[in-house]
C-alpha cells in the first residue's frame, strides 16, 4: 500500500467507534481511504458514523473481536460492501488496571480474549485476503509490551502482542504482507475511563498515535516497517 493509491484502499479497524481506532478511521478517510470498524457497541459505533455525516466510504459493523465467527463475519461484510481488503488495524482493547497478587480476576478472562486473542483471529480471518492485495497488518500494542512493570497483566497482554507481530511477520512476509507493531505509551484515550482518573504527566491524544499508524500504512510497496513506539515526552520508561 502506497501514499499514491490511497484512493481504492480499503481498511479494516477493530475498536474502532472512539479513542485510537476512530482517530484512525478519520484519518483514512480524509486520505481517501474505505473503511470498516468495528466495536461491541452499536450505539457507539452509529454515534460515531452520524458524527462523521454518514459517508458512504464508512462501514460500520457490531461484533466482538474475540469471538472469530464475529470477526470473519466483519472481514466478510468488508469484502462485499468494497470488494477487497489492503489493511487490518488490530486496535480494540482494554485493561483491567490491576495486579496478578492483588486484583480481581473476573476481568481477566475478558481482558486476555480481547487484547490477545482478538489480533490472532483478525490475522486468520483476513490473511487470504491481504495475500491478494499485498497489504498490512497493523497491531496496537503498548509500551506496557516492551516494559515490565509489577504484576501488571494488561502489560502481559501486550508482551503478548508484541511478539504476536513478531511471529506473524516471519510467516506472512514470504507472501507479500507487512506486519507494524504501533507501541504507544501514555495516551488519553478511553482506555483510562475504568482507571478512575487520567495519569499524571504529558500525554500524547488519540490523533498523534493515529497519525503513527497511518504513516505506518503508507510506507512505499516493498517497506515493511515493524515496531513503532511512541512515547510522550517526560515518560521515562
Amino acid at each position: 500500500m502506497s501514499e499514491n493509491k490511497s484512493g481504492n484502499q480499503v481498511a479494516l479497524i477493530t475498536g474502532g467507534g472512539s479513542g485510537i481506532g476512530a482517530a484512525v478511521a478519520r484519518r483514512l478517510l480524509d486520505a481517501g481511504y474505505r473503511v470498516a470498524v468495528t466495536g461491541r457497541g452499536e450505539e457507539r459505533l452509529t454515534a460515531f458514523a452520524e458524527e462523521l455525516g454518514r459517508p458512504g466510504e464508512l462501514l460500520t459493523i457490531a461484533g466482538d473481536t474475540a469471538v472469530y465467527d464475529d470477526v470473519r463475519s466483519a472481514v466478510g461484510a468488508t469484502l462485499r460492501k468494497f470488494g477487497r481488503l489492503d489493511a487490518v488495524v488490530a486496535n480494540a482493547g482494554f485493561a483491567t488496571h490491576d495486579t496478578v497478587a492483588e486484583g480481581d480476576p473476573a476481568g481477566w478472562t475478558d481482558m486476555v480474549l480481547t487484547n490477545v486473542l482478538g489480533p490472532a483471529l483478525l490475522i486468520r480471518a483476513s490473511v487470504d485476503a491481504l495475500k491478494e492485495t499485498r497489504g498490512r497488518i497493523v497491531l496496537v500494542g503498548s509500551v506496557a509490551g516492551f516494559v515490565h512493570t509489577p504484576g501488571n497483566i494488561y502489560g502481559a497482554t501486550k508482551w503478548a502482542v508484541t511478539g504476536l507481530a513478531e511471529n506473524t511477520r516471519r510467516q506472512v512476509t514470504e507472501w507479500g504482507v507487512g506486519v507494524t507493531l504501533i507501541a504507544p505509551g501514555r495516551t488519553e484515550t478511553p482506555f483510562w475511563d475504568s482507571y478512575g482518573s487520567l495519569p499524571p504527566g504529558h500525554l500524547l491524544t488519540a490523533d498523534q498515535i493515529a497519525d503513527s499508524v497511518v504513516w505506518a500504512m503508507c510506507r512505499p510497496a516493498g517497506v515493511d516497517v515493524n515496531t513503532v513506539v511512541v512515547r510522550p515526552v517526560g515518560q521515562p520508561v
